[in-house]
């Protein structure tokens, strides 16, 4: 076995500043890319950025951008100078990749614009990372990742906080990490088919994809929104004796479980109780209040209720689990601490097959990779679909009794013919997909699985680790049938250590790697963001099997991936643990402001917004002293934006109440629309905090076609997102197919592998394979 990482030989140029191009380059550069990070000769600004305001040394770079830049190579260029620039092209000519972003001297370059690039050097993959995308009515609007997360609906549309207060935002810069991830991922497939093409990321529609669940899709087969008011979760995010605690119910049963756990069964004989739980929240925090967390967190686990310890940058270290499992490693450019690599390869020596040659140039990047999708809900189906979009053949296993049990999420109530066909979520997370269904707790249904496996590629799955385990399904026992197999795993907290059995909801996820704590307001209990740990635990996972692959087209070799959700989360948290190790600070949630603007909020507009309520807001920032100058004429130069102070980021932090008043005043007295007209013209970052359900009403987004339709044969025709990223080579739609319905293949793969007619018949009359819901017959509806 060679000891090369699977990424060397790729050669990467970064031309990015900031976070997000920044994170896509560290992705690549673990796994062994060569990486060079070229700036102008300012250097890129996170070299002296410090989330809590700590100075750093003129000599010295930041902790985060020695963590996201770790391994890489560095060049300065000074763009007015042709031998520079001739030196940069030299550098180009002979990469794979270029990651580019704006807001530098080397991007405002003509000749160095990404059309520019790839014109001089079209073997090229040019990544580039941009707000709203590199083209369209709003492509060069002005734009931080707050204003973004109002236009994208995420403020509103999961319901996050107390509806007698502003909406909220997620806080973290969640928007650039998820950005990286993404464009990480887009890089690595457009690479895999040869380069020579434009990978366009848009942060809005990252956004509209991890802070939103699927909000157009689920409208447009219900004909309602999945939900419009805002609230705060009971159980959630609660105080115990000594710390904080998550505690979440998602289903009947953990309801039913959560009362018992509590003292009060009287509250199941309510059924309203458990949509509706908030006037219960006195009694619940009461009781919470009584425990300890370490308490509670026993006490959840043995009556089977999500949980987990609300971590933050100072504790998020010295949890078992973490330790045990060395989650966390020192910088050795600093000796900050920081999180580890979000996946854990284990290369199969002596594995190798003879694969025959490789898809064409010119093939979408996953032409010919057949996959076996055993996965379930939000995170695991996510992998799947990216690559189904993007050419692989997925199979997506389900039980014939016990489905995805994200079909019933959200859908038709089961007295509707064909209930299971109808949830909006796995509408919206399968298509392009095959359904395959197997009992696995039948012999023959094991049996059946292996014929399948050895057919397949890549096998992903995200059952607890004890599941596969016990049914003999491990990879060890995959890589019987089928020797160079790429088996992803995705266990919440990983495959070992004392956490390893425990439920992996998103929220959960969030709670425990410090997602949660940096959203909500200062004065109240975190509140957690209730949907990103599932994205982006799928997007890490979905990078650890593309590198995978990369090893396997090299040498042949299977490889085992383990994404462990908890993993991917810390890393996009990386911030917390990286401040409070370097500088000893601990960052906190301050509602709607954040570090990297002042002002920066949510202010109520005049008119209603679209229920008739005074609920209509919008998001401001101002990022530097150039937009807050555009700020102010805009607004006519009032006197009190006159003083002196304000003219620097850190007077107007200072001030920051006097100016939220100020705005909050002036945005009262207008309409949302009339806001974004007046500041976007200025030169201003600014955004209306959109139902989510909302999107499709953006021209943005209309115009680079990041909505579908598509037919489904029971639920009907609805539109369907994509993906935040345009490949220039295509693919021109992504929906090739609806969500299958269940158990639709079964049949047809079974016969590929072998199976008779007769025996397929016999299969499903025993329930081994097909489909044994009852469905309800129409007319008794």
């Amino acid at each position: 076995m060679t000891d090369l990482l699977p990424l060397d030989g790729l050669q990467v140029i970064d031309l990015s500043t900031w976070i997000a191009g920044a994170y896509c380059s560290k992705l690549l550069c673990d796994a062994g890319a060569e990486v060079t990070k070229v700036e102008g000769m300012g250097g890129d600004p996170l070299r002296a950025w410090s989330a809590s305001g700590a100075a750093i040394a003129t000599d010295a770079n930041s902790a985060l951008f020695n963590f996201l830049h770790a391994g890489q190579q560095s060049v300065t260029v000074d763009a007015d100078q042709s031998d520079n620039l001739a030196a940069l092209n030299g550098l180009l000519a002979a990469a794979d990749v270029a990651i580019w972003s704006r807001g530098s001297e080397l991007a405002e370059h003509p000749g160095l614009s990404p059309d520019a690039i790839l014109r001089s050097h079209p073997h090229l993959t040019v990544t580039t990372i941009t707000p709203f995308g590199r083209e369209g009515p709003w492509a060069h609007k002005p734009a931080t990742e707050f204003t973004l997360q109002a236009w994208s609906g995420a403020m509103i549309g999961l319901g996050r906080g107390r509806p007698d207060r502003a909406p909220t935002y997620v806080g973290g810069q969640i928007g650039e990490w998820l950005a990286g991830v993404y464009a990480a991922a887009g890089t690595l497939a457009s690479a895999r088919r040869g380069g020579a093409e434009l990978v366009d990321v848009s942060m809005l529609e990252v956004l509209a994809l991890c802070l939103t669940y699927y909000p157009v899709t689920f409208t447009d087969q219900m004909g309602r929104p999945m939900r419009k008011k805002r609230f705060v979760p009971t159980p959630g995010v609660a105080a115990a004796k000594d710390g904080l605690v998550g505690l979440g119910v998602g289903t009947g049963q953990q309801w039913f479980d959560f009362c018992a756990m509590v003292g009060h069964p009287e509250w199941t004989e309510d059924p309203k109780l458990f949509l509706e739980r908030s006037a219960l929240a006195p009694t619940i925090d009461a009781w919470i209040s009584e425990h300890g967390v370490d308490e509670l967190l026993d006490l959840a686990t043995a009556f089977r209720i999500p949980n987990a310890p609300i971590v933050n940058g100072a504790n998020a270290e010295s949890f078992p689990h973490f330790i045990e499992r060395e989650t966390f490693i020192t910088n050795p450019t600093d000796g900050v601490t920081n999180p580890a690599p979000p996946y854990r390869l284990t290369i199969v020596e002596g594995s190798a097959q003879d694969r025959g040659p490789a898809a064409e140039v010119g093939d979408l990047p996953f032409s010919g990779l057949r996959v076996l999708d055993m996965t379930a809900y939000w995170a695991g189906p996510l992998v799947g679909h990216i690559l189904a979009m993007l050419g692989a053949e997925v199979i997506h296993l389900e039980s014939p009794k016990r489905p995805d049990g994200v079909r019933l999420v959200g859908g038709a109530p089961h007295t509707v013919d064909q209930y299971w066909e109808r949830g909006p979520i796995f509408a919206a997370l399968n298509t392009n997909k095959q359904s395959l269904t197997i009992d696995l707790g039948d012999e023959r249904g094991l049996d059946l699985l292996l014929k399948v496996v050895a057919t397949c590629d890549v096998v992903v799955e995200n059952f607890t680790p004890r599941v596969l385990d016990q049914l003999g399904l491990g990879y060890a026992d995959l890589c019987e049938v089928r020797p160079d197999l790429v088996m992803v795993r995705m266990p919440g907290f990983g495959l070992d250590g004392p956490w390893r059995d425990a439920a992996a909801f998103a929220f959960v996820i969030e709670d425990a790697s410090g997602l949660t704590w940096l959203s909500g307001t200062e004065d109240e209990l975190p509140i957690e963001p209730y949907c990103v740990g599932d994205p982006n635990a799928g997007l890490h996972a979905l990078v650890g099997l593309q590198i995978a692959l990369a090893h396997r087209d090299r040498t042949g070799e299977g490889c085992l991936v383990e994404a462990a959700m908890v993993d991917a989360a810390l890393n996009i948290a990386a911030e917390q643990v990286i401040e409070h190790s370097a500088y000893g600070a601990l960052l906190e949630r301050a509602g709607n402001r954040g570090p990297c603007a002042a002002p920066q909020n949510v202010y109520r507009a005049a008119g209603p917004d679209d229920d008739g309520r005074d609920d209509s807001w919008v998001a401001i920032a101002v990022a530097n002293d150039e937009q807050w100058s555009a700020l102010r004429k805009a607004l006519g130069e009032p006197a009190w934006a006159a003083d002196e102070a304000l003219a620097t980021e850190g007077g107007r932090r200072g001030a920051h109440d006097h100016l939220d008043a100020q705005l909050a005043e002036w945005c009262r007295a207008r309409g949302a629309d009339d806001i974004v007209a007046a500041l976007w013209d200025a030169g201003v970052p600014v955004g209306k905090v959109m139902q989510p359900h909302r999107q499709p009403d953006l021209p943005q987004l209309a115009a680079r076609g990041f909505f579908e339709e598509v037919a489904h044969p029971v639920a009907g025709p609805a539109r369907y997102s994509t993906l935040p990223m345009r490949f220039s080579r295509g693919p021109e739609r992504h929906h090739q197919r609806p969500a299958p319905l269940l158990g639709e293949h079964t049949g047809a793969l079974l016969s590929e592998v072998g199976l008779s007619a007769a025996k397929i018949r016999a299969l499903e009359a025993d329930g081994v394979i097909g489909m044994w819901l009852k469905p309800v017959a129409t007319e008794a509806v």
